[in-house]
């Protein structure tokens, strides 16, 4: 059996670094994507619904309940990785209209060869800058974006600014969500320098993490969600204390983001570097 697993490893040199498909040892058709050794995705080719990565279930979760169970939603993938989320909502709301935005053309490649999409599923890829594409949408375009960018490990500085941030509002629907991942640790800086930013154009938000990634205690993703109308916190709560990696659901964001002011494009900086051995134990 490990024989055979590690005869279905891929290994590549894409844009972004070395990319690596490595089987999952406990589910014959899943795969997790690895980039210069850093996870980032997971795919269940025979269950799209299985999500392996406890941020992608929270932002999943998000994105379930922000409109009616099945309702097909216009959604916007600004990161593509393995399209985890893209392949989750293909199969939990049949008939949603989906296009990707992913800088790494030979990845997207790789990913398409090796992990095939469904058959039926409305999702396109475009390979591209995301702030260069989306500054060419039109105007309430998405009910969703998912803003799920990394370069390597760590978010560009031109997709953590202000501008950017009136830009992603612009193209959203105005009853539409933004769900962003933020990788951050302590002091959380960045994180609550981010929250200040989304807040400036969507002002209703509220952060989902790990408790102690929200007390500035370890590294870790924090999800925002944010609109025009107050979230759904007390399902997401729920939904955030029954995962199998407990989380917790922040509201008073003025209180996270410690008077942090938005960022401009002048003085925007990438996320935070990981600690050094945090992906150690993940391949």
């Amino acid at each position: 059996m490990a024989q055979r697993r590690a005869s279905r490893r891929r290994s590549e040199t894409v844009a972004s670094g070395v990319a690596e498909l490595v089987p999952d040892p406990d589910r014959d058709t899943a795969f997790t994507l690895l980039l210069d050794d850093a996870p980032q995705s997971h795919v269940d080719l025979a269950d799209p619904a299985y999500l392996q990565f406890e941020y992608v279930r929270r932002m999943a979760a998000a994105i379930d309940l922000v409109a009616e169970p099945g309702r097909p939603l216009r959604a916007l993938h600004l990161g593509g990785g393995a399209l985890t989320l893209p392949r989750y909502l293909a199969a939990t709301r049949p008939g949603s209209a989906q296009r990707v935005v992913e800088i790494d053309g030979p990845l997207v490649e790789m990913v398409r060869r090796e992990l095939p999409l469904p058959e039926r599923a409305n999702i396109r890829v475009r390979v591209g800058d995301a702030r260069e594409a989306v500054e060419s949408m039109r105007d309430s375009a998405y009910d969703v974006i998912v803003l799920d960018v990394f370069a390597g490990a760590r978010t560009p500085a031109h997709l953590a600014s202000l501008e950017f941030a009136e830009q992603l509002a612009r193209v959203l629907d105005p009853g539409g969500w933004l769900v962003a991942n933020i990788a951050d640790g302590p002091p959380l800086k960045h994180a609550r320098a981010q929250v200040a930013t989304i807040r400036a154009v969507l002002p209703q938000a509220c952060l989902v993490a790990d408790a102690a990634v929200l007390r500035g205690r370890r590294f870790g993703n924090l999800v925002v969600l944010a609109g025009r109308t107050p979230p759904p916190v007390a399902e997401l709560t729920r939904r955030a204390a029954g995962d199998w990696f407990p989380g917790r659901v922040e509201t008073d964001l003025d209180r996270f983001a410690a008077g942090a002011a938005p960022v401009p494009d002048a003085s925007a900086v990438a996320s935070p570097a990981p600690p050094a051995g945090l992906f150690g134990n993940r391949k």
